[in-house]
């Protein structure tokens, strides 16, 4: 006969490689896997929990959260909350960096689960498995709006961005890798999100995390927050069946990584690209936990600082959001545009918003800025950050395009350079038969090869074009591009 003590040293190798709650349904609340632990009632307590690892030994310090209050677990592993089921949808915890980040068929999980307001007290326990050793490097892809509305964009997102993503990675050695997926899974279509995380699993990625964008929202609602009675139903319901909370932290080597949703959003498509005053507060409660200084990176639909593009930007938040990142190294992802533009808003505060997997829409190859459909391709090692943007289809080297004189219409004399991952610290000389001729002269324009695909200009100009005018009598052109981590890169045409 079994003993109670071997049935339990089962379940949790079953459990080991995934929290207790990972790949359930917010519409099921499994009953706790852990009941040979008690908990003690506490007054006013309506959510609590276990949280130990794979031996079954409590873990000390795990940030804990409902979507509005923290805590951390004490030294028996148990953590204990005030929560207001009526408001709070999901616990959630901060998984520490000594632990894995659970996936199911390589969705992140395991990190959340779901609260019912049926009961009085919810009890949610995780298991986590321990990782055999700590680690400091790893790979940090960034994917923006791939943007799915039929099986035909649903075929090229396969067949052009999972295929090269998979042979960008096999060139890493098996890395650990986390990727991002910065919102606008689908395209309105909530049907779609099957199949897409489908086609994730054809990837080598072990881990995709989420954020929720705008066309992942069901636009026959409000979201949660701007809905009277959510139990008819709210715009991030079918999204969170999916992926979990659309607010959520981990942490990876000496990472920490936030991924919030900035979008207040109403029935039919009306939103503000904003994080509201209570989402500012539960990014001071989680940070609060964390050592200042320490490397965070901020996971976003909306950017927060673009110069181009109009009204694309976050309103009104912003600048409460730098201030409370202010003590921190600070890396933003963020997509939405359909353009590529970084903002280094301070020292400490880097903004990435990366060309779209789509590009405008799978119109074509390129993004309303003239940078190719693609995604970010980041290197960690410790605190050091490094970065490329990856064009599908093309080498790594491919960093930038030539326009001969004649092929960039509004520039027709100039020989024209579109360097997508452009920013301040970027060095733009050109050569004329190999004698240096200088640095390019920076300008705003809309880019050709968008308009010839679009087949008429849009008004969209972005600031990473560069020009210069070559002698009559030239044959070669060489423009050399040095980005920030001291890299050159060289591309050359025949006049």
């Amino acid at each position: 006969m079994i003993s109670k003590r071997h049935l339990l040293i089962s379940l949790l190798l079953l459990f080991s490689i995934l929290p207790l709650w990972a790949g359930c349904d917010t519409e099921n609340t499994p009953s706790s896997l852990l009941t040979s632990i008690s908990i003690p009632p506490q007054k006013g307590i309506t959510l609590h929990g276990v949280i130990v690892d794979e031996t079954n030994q409590p873990i000390e310090g795990v940030v804990v959260n409902d979507g509005l209050n923290f805590t951390q677990t004490d030294k028996r592993g148990m953590y204990f909350l005030k929560t207001d089921l009526s408001k709070s949808r999901f616990v959630s915890i901060s998984i520490p960096a000594a632990f894995e980040i659970g996936s199911d068929e390589q969705i992140a999980n395991g990190f959340y689960a779901p609260l019912s307001a049926n009961e009085k007290v919810n009890r949610r326990d995780f298991i986590l498995q321990k990782r055999k050793q700590t680690i400091d490097e790893f790979l940090y892809i960034a994917i923006s709006d791939p943007q799915i509305k039929n099986e035909i964009q649903l075929e090229r997102f396969r067949n052009e961005t999972v295929s090269d993503l998979n042979e960008t990675l096999s060139r890493y050695n098996d890395k650990e890798t986390l990727a991002i997926v910065l919102g606008d899974m689908v395209f309105d279509q909530m049907n779609l999100f099957h199949p897409y995380k489908n086609a994730l699993r054809q990837t080598s990625v072990k881990t995709f995390l989420h954020t929720i964008g705008n066309h992942d929202i069901d636009l026959s609602y409000n979201d949660f927050q701007n809905t009277a009675d959510p139990s008819m139903g709210y715009g991030e319901k079918i999204y969170e069946s999916h992926f979990g909370p659309t607010d959520y932290s981990v942490n990876m080597g000496k990472v920490h990584i936030i991924t919030m949703k900035n979008l207040d959003y109403y029935q039919g498509k009306k939103y503000t690209e904003r994080l509201t005053l209570p989402q500012l507060e539960w990014i001071k409660k989680d940070l609060s936990y964390i050592e200042p200084g320490t490397t965070v990176f901020i996971n976003l639909h909306a950017p927060t600082s673009n110069k181009t593009g109009g009204n694309n930007n976050m309103k009104s938040t912003t600048l409460q959001l730098i201030e409370i990142l202010k003590n921190y190294k600070v890396h933003v992802f963020a997509g939405h545009t359909h353009f590529y533009e970084n903002a280094e808003v301070n020292p400490s505060f880097y903004e990435h918003n990366i060309g779209a997997a789509c590009g405008a829409w799978w119109a074509g190859n390129v993004n309303r800025c003239g940078a190719p459909n693609g995604y970010l391709v980041t290197e960690v090692n410790g605190d050091n950050i490094t970065w490329f943007y990856k064009a599908t289809g093309k080498e790594a080297a491919y960093q930038f395009r030539i326009y001969k004189p004649g092929e960039f219409e509004s520039q027709s004399e100039f020989i024209v350079a579109n360097i997508w991952d452009w920013d301040n610290s970027y060095n733009v000389k050109w050569y004329e038969d190999g004698v240096l001729k200088g640095n390019m002269e920076q300008f705003s324009d809309e880019d050709q090869d968008y308009i010839l695909m679009h087949g008429k200009a849009a008004g969209y100009k972005t600031n990473h074009l560069f020009r210069a005018i070559p002698s009559s009598n030239a044959k070669q052109v060489t423009i050399e591009v040095t980005n920030r981590f001291g890299k050159t890169f060289k591309n050359e045409v025949l006049l």
